[in-house]
């Protein structure tokens, strides 16, 4: 027989030899001939569809692209998947002190109706998800009262519990370990707990219409807003190129980020045409977990052992051996936005796809923003519970039980509980943290428990 061919200078391996490339342990070997190989690799890439060359050390295996295109090229368009709802609930809301507590936190306060905010997070998504595929992350602090909050909504099994607070970027790539046992398939599409929006019927066909983007492309999707004033306590997307995207939905790679501007600079960044980042995500559960390899590797290796021990059982109900190794992990992770962690990388190569959306919004980040949510009258007041504002103007009054009457003030919070009355400017809302850290060393540490 004659030697196989070559590529510049590289003698082929023939059939059943092991190839040149990463050290054994990290590479696949298929000592199989051709039509064997290709069946092989198809039978795991629809169960676990990953994107990168290597054989880690639990149970996930992710292939390599060009051996997708290559070996089976409508694969990745062709394969069933489901979608699944990551809600984030592991947020303190220090910026509603006194009504937000460390037992009562943001999730579960009740600002514009009679629900919680979590409760009209997950009423509003419910047209699109099944109970079985929304999955709350949250806190060990937090986990009692919002599994009691929502017991008859959720089923046990759906709450993914933090042993720590470690920011998004962990919170996340938990949720996306428990769903790549449950669905390698999956596209996950991650909302915060607390936000408000006001077109629900806008809001569906928006994160419809990312998770039919994620599944289309391996990229990470994000959902900007158009800005309706310059405010200092957003991110702010930078659009990239416009690309094709569903219909009624305008669809752009993103170009960058930028985190918290200064008024002036905010000012620049909208008329240049940026967008608010919604803090709402689409993606392949397969995609990001790639991604969350490259960038944060500290992390995802702390994910694999976390999965590891797991084994074939679920993390959202873990046994005493799992709780410590999550415990032991998730000390060694750092505290790390997925903004800063994966997205802003991730953007500045082309991998982050933008749709802007068209429904209203707010993070309701401070009692300010509860201001401008909020109907007001005719000089600007605006108040949950029982209030007068006379001669005053552009206040904000928040006493279910006792009556709060303004008189001549203008721009004012004044938020009544039963143990703490809250007195300040509406334009230094976002400062309400810091008072909470004032009272703690002024030995007032029972006012903010």
């Amino acid at each position: 027989m004659g030697q196989a061919k070559t590529h510049e200078g590289v003698q082929a391996n023939r059939p059943g030899t092991r190839r040149n490339g990463p050290r054994r342990s990290k590479r696949i070997h298929f000592k199989l001939h051709k039509r064997k190989r290709q069946k092989k690799i198809q039978k795991l890439c629809s169960i676990f569809r990953w994107d990168r060359t290597y054989l880690c050390e639990s149970r996930l295996l992710i292939l390599g692209s060009s051996s997708l295109n290559m070996c089976f090229p409508k694969a990745i368009s062709t394969m069933k998947t489901r979608n699944y709802a990551v809600i984030m609930a592991g947020g303190k809301g220090v910026r509603f002190w006194p009504l937000s507590r460390p037992q009562k936190p943001k999730q579960l306060l009740k600002i514009f109706s009679q629900k919680t905010l979590i409760k009209e997070t997950i009423e509003r998504i419910r047209p699109l998800f099944r109970r079985r595929q929304i999955l709350v992350v949250t806190a060990a602090d937090h986990s009692d009262p919002l599994r009691d909050e929502l017991k008859n909504i959720l089923p046990k099994s759906n709450f993914i519990v933090e042993p720590q607070g470690n920011n998004t970027a962990p919170c996340l790539g938990l949720a996306a370990a428990e769903l790549a046992g449950r669905d390698p398939n999956a596209i996950m599409t991650v909302l915060p707990a607390d936000h408000w929006i006001s077109d629900r019927a806008s809001f569906c066909r928006t994160l419809k219409a990312a998770a039919n983007v994620a599944g289309q492309y391996e990229a990470l999707v994000t959902i900007g807003v158009k800005p309706a004033y310059p405010e200092t306590g957003y991110g702010y997307i930078l659009k990239g190129k416009k690309t094709d995207g569903p219909a009624g939905v305008e669809s752009y790679r993103v170009q960058g980020f930028k985190e918290k501007p200064t008024e002036e600079v905010a000012r620049r960044l909208i008329r240049s045409g940026c967008l608010w980042n919604s803090g709402i995500f689409a993606w392949r559960v397969s995609t990001f977990l790639t991604l969350l390899h490259r960038f944060l590797p500290s992390v995802f290796g702390s994910l694999m052992r976390i999965q590891r021990a797991a084994g074939n059982s679920s993390i959202a109900s873990p046994d005493p051996r799992l709780l410590a190794v999550l415990r032991r992990e998730y000390k060694m992770m750092p505290n790390i936005s997925i903004d800063h962690g994966v997205l802003e990388r991730a953007g500045a190569e082309g991998k982050v796809m933008m749709l802007q959306a068209a429904f209203g919004w707010s993070d309701v980040g401070s009692w300010a923003a509860v201001h401008q949510m909020l109907p007001k009258d005719k000089s600007g007041n605006a108040g949950v519970g029982k209030w007068v504002g006379f001669r005053s103007r552009d206040c904000l009054v928040y006493s279910p039980d006792r009556m709060v009457a303004l008189l001549g003030v203008t721009g004012m919070v004044v938020v009544d509980t039963a143990d703490a009355l809250l007195v300040a400017p509406v334009e230094r809302a976002q400062e309400v943290k810091d008072l909470v850290e004032e009272l703690k060393r002024k030995g007032f540490v029972r006012y903010t428990k």
